[in-house]
């Protein structure tokens, strides 16, 4: 057992408070130099191990108490190679099928970057309709399973788990978050408006002014701010919303075959047709050719995402390319930064990777 620290003999030099002087939670490199012994010391002290003699281990107690310090058990699990593993979690519909392309580059992604860190990595699937999801995610770090979490959407957007994340201390980096989730935790994304915006201006600028637009679940505030970037391409170039139809799907192929039908079975029927993602402009393409459309004359079809598949299809898809595996890269080697720096949850701060429009041959003048 630890003897509890002399309050008569204060660290020279220690005066006030200490941790309302320091402004922020203290590390252990902040005991180690109040106490001024090496961070080693103040390891083998906090964990009761040999050769630490009881002055110094005195010592070592009293700053910790000026400090106010509490020990992270993360940090103490990463100390001694208990734990040092991450989960990446994804969440979906429990009816709707899995973006495959998606999860699969985000896990490969984070498997490289914990992999190149010394970390393991395992993944966990929720759906949002799981009452006792929040609760299985706390209790994988409460019960040392995780050392650190990363989120991806629509978790990410979610502000008030992030809240309770934070309450815990538990170690957590955001994929593509909502705004609010972005002020909490930190986050990695790409200008999401600018890519929406970018690939607009390319079909308006084929000649296009009726629209068809597949929005994606109303839970991705990632893909709300793609279509936020639609429509401000169509209200600088001066077109009316009477000339957009507006449907909502959940980004998977089914869901673009069925809203594609019913864009196309009007009397005035979009020349274009703008998706949320590639997925559901896939099932958009399958549709209209069945229907004897020629694609790109009879129909302009963009997608979001550049999934391998967009390259290979007939004619290939016009799309965003989404750094999907370097911001799961990044956020890994974020969440790491976190770890090892010995504190849970840091200040909130955002990187943006680049996205960049892909050219193909699924956009042409309209015929009429």
């Amino acid at each position: 057992m630890m003897s509890p620290p002399s309050k008569s003999s204060p660290i020279p030099g220690a005066q006030g408070s200490e941790a309302v002087r320091l402004g922020r939670p203290p590390t252990i490199d902040d005991v180690a130099a109040l106490a001024g012994v090496g961070r080693a010391t103040v390891s083998r002290a906090l964990n009761d191990q040999a050769h630490v003699s009881e002055r110094m281990r005195d010592r070592v107690m009293r700053a910790v108490e000026a400090l106010d310090y509490r020990v992270n058990p993360q940090a103490r699990n990463l100390a001694t190679r208990t734990s040092k593993t991450l989960t990446l979690i994804n969440c979906n519909s429990r009816d709707a099928p899995p973006n495959s392309h998606y999860f699969a580059a985000i896990e490969l992604g984070a498997l490289r970057a914990a992999a190149a860190a010394g970390f393991e990595l395992q993944t966990l699937i929720l759906h949002i309709e799981d009452e006792d999801r929040d609760d299985r995610l706390l209790e994988l770090f409460t019960s040392g399973r995780a050392a650190g979490l990363i989120l991806s959407p629509p978790l990410s957007a979610d502000a008030a788990l992030a809240r309770r994340l934070i309450a815990q201390g538990c170690p957590v980096v955001c994929i593509s978050p909502s705004e609010e989730a972005r002020t909490l935790l930190p986050s990695v994304s790409f200008d999401e408006e600018a890519a929406g915006y970018e690939i607009t201006r390319h079909v308006i600028a084929a000649g296009h002014r009726r629209f068809g637009y597949m929005l994606g679940i109303e839970a991705h505030p990632a893909a709300e701010r793609r279509h936020t970037g639609f429509l401000r391409a169509l209200a600088e170039a001066g077109i009316g919303m009477d000339t957009v139809t507006a449907l909502r799907g959940d980004f998977s192929f089914k869901s673009g075959v069925e809203l594609a039908e019913a864009l196309l079975d009007r009397p005035d029927r979009p020349t274009a047709i703008v998706c949320a993602n590639d997925d559901m402009a896939v099932g958009t393409m399958f549709a209209a050719q069945r229907m004897g459309l020629a694609l790109p004359r009879d129909l302009t079809v963009v997608g979001f995402d550049d999934a391998p598949v967009t390259g290979y299809i007939w004619p290939p898809l016009t799309t965003i390319h989404q750094p999907i595996g370097q911001m799961a890269t990044r956020a890994v080697e974020r969440l790491v930064e976190t770890l090892l720096r010995g504190h849970g949850t840091e200040t909130p701060s955002f990187d943006s990777v680049a996205h960049h429009l892909v050219l193909r041959d699924s956009v042409a003048p309209p015929r009429e």
